[in-house]
C-alpha cells in the first residue's frame, strides 16, 4: 500500500515544478539538433549492485512531458539489481526522450540510493522488533520522493511534516518552560483546535523519562544522544505505556546495538541526507 502522502496531484506538482526548473522555456539542445520528427529508443541501464527505486516515477515524468511516449517496464520499484541489469525501456520522439532524461535519472539515482541503504540497515535488525524510520532531514521540494524511496526500501516513514504530528523537541520544550508545560498546552491547544494528532516528546536523560511518565498523555517517547545503558534503562522505565524512538546520531555501526536496547523504532536522518545516489544512465539503442 502506498503512504497517504504519494496523491497524484503531489506527484504531477512535483513534476511540473521541476520540468520548468531544468526546461524552462525550452531544451534548445534537443530543439536545435534533433529533425522534427525524429523517433528512437533508449534504455535505462543500472550500473550498481542495491534496490531500484523511481521506476513507477519515471514512467510518469516521461509520460507527463510526452503522453506519446510508450514506456515499458522491465523490473520494479523494490527489486534488487546488479550491475548491467535494464529497467526500463522507452520509445517515441527522441527530442522528448532527450528532455525527459536528466529529470528521470536525478530521481532514480537518488531514489535508489536511499532504498539501498535504507534495505541494508533494515535487513542488519530484522531479529529485533526496532523499525528503521526517516526524518524531516530532506532535500528542499524533493522530501516526497526521498519519502517514497525509504518506503520503497523497507523503511517507516516518521512525520512528513509539521502538521501531521506534534514533536516536542528540546528547544520546544525549553521554550515552552519543561516537559509539563509543553505537553500541557499542547494537550490543550490539539483540543481547543479539534486536531487528532499523534503526540512525541523528546527525552534527554532518564529525569524526562520519568517526568513525561509522570504527566502522560503523549504516544512517543524519543531517547535523544542517550548511550547503550541509558537507553535500555529507559525502555525499561517507559514498558508499554509509549512506543519508544531512538534518535541523535544514530550510524551504521550503532545501528545493531541501539536496536537491542528494546526500541520500537530508529530514526536515522542519514537515510537521505548522507546518501551515495547509484550510478544509472539511460543510453539510445
Amino acid at each position: 500500500m502506498k503512504p497517504a502522502y504519494l496523491t497524484d496531484d503531489a506527484v504531477q506538482a512535483f513534476i511540473k515544478s521541476a520540468f520548468k526548473e531544468d526546461i524552462g522555456p525550452g531544451d534548445y539542445s534537443s530543439l536545435a539538433s534533433i529533425p522534427e520528427g525524429k523517433t528512437g529508443q533508449a534504455q535505462l541501464i543500472i550500473k550498481a549492485d542495491g534496490i531500484i527505486a523511481g521506476l513507477e516515477l519515471a514512467e510518469r515524468i516521461f509520460k507527463a512531458y510526452d503522453p506519446e511516449l510508450e514506456v515499458e517496464l522491465l523490473i520494479s520499484d523494490g527489486d534488487s539489481v546488479k550491475y548491467g541489469d535494464i529497467g526500463l525501456i522507452v520509445k517515441g520522439s527522441s527530442a522528448s526522450i532527450l528532455s525527459s532524461e536528466r529529470l528521470v535519472l536525478n530521481c532514480m539515482q537518488r531514489m535508489s540510493g536511499i532504498a539501498t541503504l535504507t534495505h541494508r540497515l533494515t535487513e542488519k535488525i530484522l531479529h529485533t522488533k526496532a523499525r528503521l524510520m526517516d526524518t524531516r532531514k530532506t532535500t528542499p521540494n524533493f522530501r516526497l520522493m526521498e519519502k517514497w524511496a525509504v518506503h520503497i526500501g523497507g523503511g517507516i516513514n516518521h512525520r512528513f511534516a509539521l502538521y501531521d504530528m506534534v514533536m516536542l523537541k528540546d528547544n520546544h520544550v525549553d521554550f515552552a518552560g519543561g516537559i509539563k508545560a509543553a505537553i500541557t498546552r499542547t494537550i490543550e491547544y490539539l483540543k481547543s483546535n479539534k486536531l487528532d494528532l499523534k503526540i512525541e516528546v523528546e527525552t534527554r536523560n532518564l529525569e524526562e523519562v520519568a517526568e513525561v511518565i509522570e504527566v502522560g498523555g503523549v504516544d512517543y517517547v524519543m531517547l535523544d544522544n542517550m548511550n547503550y545503558e541509558t537507553m535500555k534503562e529507559a525502555v525499561k522505565m517507559i514498558g508499554n505505556k509509549f512506543k519508544t524512538e531512538a534518535s541523535g546520531g544514530i550510524t551504521e555501526e550503532m545501528l545493531v546495538e541501539v536496536a537491542e536496547c528494546g526500541v520500537d523504532f530508529i530514526s536515522m536522518g542519514a537515510l537521505t541526507h548522507s546518501v551515495q545516489s547509484m550510478d544509472i544512465s539511460l543510453k539510445a539503442f
